[in-house]
Parts: C-alpha cells; structure tokens; sequence
C-alpha cells in the first residue's frame, strides 16, 4: 500500500488532495503516515480519523490540547509546533505533499527529500528562497520533485518526452486577479475584499491577494527559473482571463505545447498523485465550442510591478530569492491588517531589497539552510520597519 504524508492539509490544496485520496479508496488504498494543519484543528481531526492517519500535527502548540480531545480512541497519535511538522516529514512516506503556505513549508520538504521521496511541491516559496538547495537534495538523494502549481504542472506535461535545449521560451498564463480590469489610478484605494474577489479560482485568502498583486505570478516566474534551469529571458508572462490554458512551452521550430482545462487545482493535484501514469479525475471537462474564444493580454508592469522586481531578483540571485519572498508576506500582512494600501505592497517589497542588498551575496552553488533563514530572518525585520514607516506616512 502507497504511503503517503499531506503538509498543509487543512489548506486549500491539502483539501482537494484529501478529496483525491478520498475518491481513490481513501484508507483503503492509501496508508496515511502524517496529515498536518494549521489552526483548523476540527478539520486536522476529522481528516486525520477519516484517513487512519499515524500522525496528526498542527502548528500552534496551544491548540495540542483540543486536538487530542478530538483524536481521543481514534488510534491517530497527535502532535504540535514547528519542529513536529519537520520531524513528521522524516517518517518514511513514498509520496509527500507540500501545501505549507510561506517560507514554513521549505524544511520539512527538504527532510522529505532526504529520505528518497517523491516530493508533490504546492509550496513554490521553496524554490523561490532556496531552489538550488533543494534541486541539490533532491538529485542526491535521488528524490523526485513534481511540481503542483498549476502553471508548472501544465509546463511539466508540455515537457513529456522533450529535450530541454529544444526550449525556446516558456509561456505562464496568468488570470490578472481580482482587479485586473480596475482603472490603474483605483488600485491604490483596493481593499481586502475587493483583492479577493478572484473572478475564476477558489483559493486561500492570502494566494488570492498574490494574485490580485501579481506576487503570486512573480514567484511562479523565479520558481520556473530555479526547476527548469531555463534563462530569465525565456520566460514570459501574458495576461489569459479565462484562466483555461495554464501554461505554454514554446520550441526552436516554432511550435507551442499548451495544457488546457478547467481551472480546477485538482488536475495538477492528480496529475502529481498519479504520475507517471494518469487516472480518471472528477474535474469538468472543457467544451471548447462553448468557450468559443481564448484571449491574451501583456501584463502592465505600472499595474504589476512585482513582475519587475521578480526579473531584478533573478538578475541578483544569491539569497535574493529568500529576501523577496520574506518582504512580500510581511508586506501582505501589513496590507490584511489595514496598515498600507494595496499599491504599498511592491514598495515595501523594492526597498526591502534595498535595504538588504550588502547581505544578499554573489550567485552561490552552496546555498546552506541557515544562509536561507538568516536572510528570511533579516528581511522580515527590515520589512516591518519600513511598512511601519509606509504606514505612518499614510
């Protein structure tokens, strides 16, 4: 029986990988050796005594208490914190999703790696603060990382049987987000709820918000950088409201591969669950005369300038990756409690890589994990500070 672990189970992805596993047998055909979650420990629960999981984890150690409450006489052993998310990424599982959201989700997929695991990767913030540690571990232990963005799964599966060298550029679609069609000068005055008005995914609160800002799409360009080893200027972005071809890969003869269906996560999510081979899936099935129309759009880098600093930091290198993705979460955070406007966010995030710029370093091939948390560290600090003062002068 395959043995699987899910990180970020109660999340957006973890839930349809659950609803997958679910649809396949369930316990029945799956032994579940870790589920972990976040603060939703009433869902952590049932997840967990639905799939006869070894071990249940949240995050927040003051939440242990109820969690065992809830796993009481069901056999399911529970744990809490950060350090027992990563050691439950060292029980040996054969497939291993990482749904963690943030810069949490990179050491326990990097424990998992070390174990020879096929590593299903949801959370692209790891390849983004440290891709080349974790492409390392991956290829020593001979351990196999799938993407599971839907962009890079569509990539992915356009590559199937193809030679790399044969790339000419590579193509990520992206919806525009919530505000894509609001008058440029508006946007600065866009709120919480006007970000995550998402016209095409159901996603978690603060992807949707990425979207909306292109941060989303900014990591996802760095991430096709550090996976597919191809150079900055082979990769674009279009603007593809109807969100139903995922992503292109075109080659030197001129032809472009693109994957096309519904936008529904559970097509990477199945792909990657049953890869190397595919399995039926319960997702809709596109009827193209009803589409009738596909349309494409360049990104407007005034509207979007997160894509600018994606090329700047791809440019730089070195722990830049780690220092932008830091600045950009502390920027959301600040943008979700009302401190700065949506339109603050790129500005927080441009002079946090200022500010850090001297720490960053040269392009290194021996990136350690503490050279990643050390910056994580230092650009959130920074970050703070100077959302602080954004928000000050508002």
């Amino acid at each position: 029986m395959r043995k699987v672990s899910i990180f970020g189970a109660t999340g957006s992805v973890g839930a349809q990988t659950v609803d997958l596993i679910r649809r396949a047998g369930g316990a029945g055909a799956y032994q579940v050796v870790a589920l972990t979650g976040g603060r939703n420990i009433a869902l952590l629960a049932e997840m967990a005594r639905e799939l006869r999981a070894g071990v249940a984890v949240c995050s927040d150690p003051a939440d242990l208490a109820a969690l065992r409450d809830l796993l009481a006489g069901s056999g399911v052993e529970a744990q809490a914190g950060v350090q027992a998310i990563a050691e439950a990424a060292d029980r040996p599982a054969d497939w291993v999703m990482s749904a963690i959201v943030g810069a949490a989700g990179l050491v326990p997929g990097l424990r998992a790696l070390r174990h020879g695991t096929t590593l299903a990767l949801a959370n692209k913030e790891s390849l983004v603060t440290a891709g080349p540690l974790l492409m390392a571990t991956a290829s020593a232990h001979g351990a196999h990382i799938l993407p599971v963005d839907s962009e890079h799964s569509a990539i992915f599966q356009a590559l199937v049987g193809e030679d790399i060298a044969a790339v000419e550029r590579i193509i990520l679609t992206a919806s525009g987000g919530a505000l894509r069609d609001w008058p440029l000068e508006a946007l600065a005055h866009a709120t919480v709820t006007d970000a995550l008005a998402h016209p095409n995914w159901a996603m978690g609160q603060r992807i949707t918000i990425d979207s909306a800002s292109m941060f989303n799409k900014a990591l996802e360009v760095i991430e096709t950088r550090e996976y597919f080893g191809v150079l900055p200027d082979q990769i674009e972005v279009i603007i593809h409201p109807e969100s139903l071809i995922h992503s292109m890969v075109g080659y030197r003869d001129g032809a472009i591969m693109a994957h096309l269906g519904t936008p529904d996560m559970r097509h990477a999510i199945g792909y990657a669950l049953n890869w190397p081979s595919r399995q039926a899936l319960p997702v809709a099935r596109l009827d193209l005369a009803q589409v009738a129309t596909l349309t494409f759009r360049a990104p407007d880098l005034q509207r979007y300038p997160a894509l600018r600093l994606a090329r700047e930091v791809m440019a730089r290198r070195g722990l830049s990756g780690a220092a932008f993705n830091a600045a950009k979460e502390v920027a959301l955070d600040h943008f979700l409690a009302g401190g700065i406007g949506f339109m603050a966010m790129a500005g927080v995030v441009e002079a946090t890589l200022t500010a850090v710029d001297g720490d960053i370093g040269p392009e290194i091939g021996g990136l350690a994990l503490e050279d990643v948390a050390a910056m994580d560290h230092l650009a959130r600090t920074r970050a703070g500070e100077i959302a602080r003062r954004a928000a000050g002068a508002d």
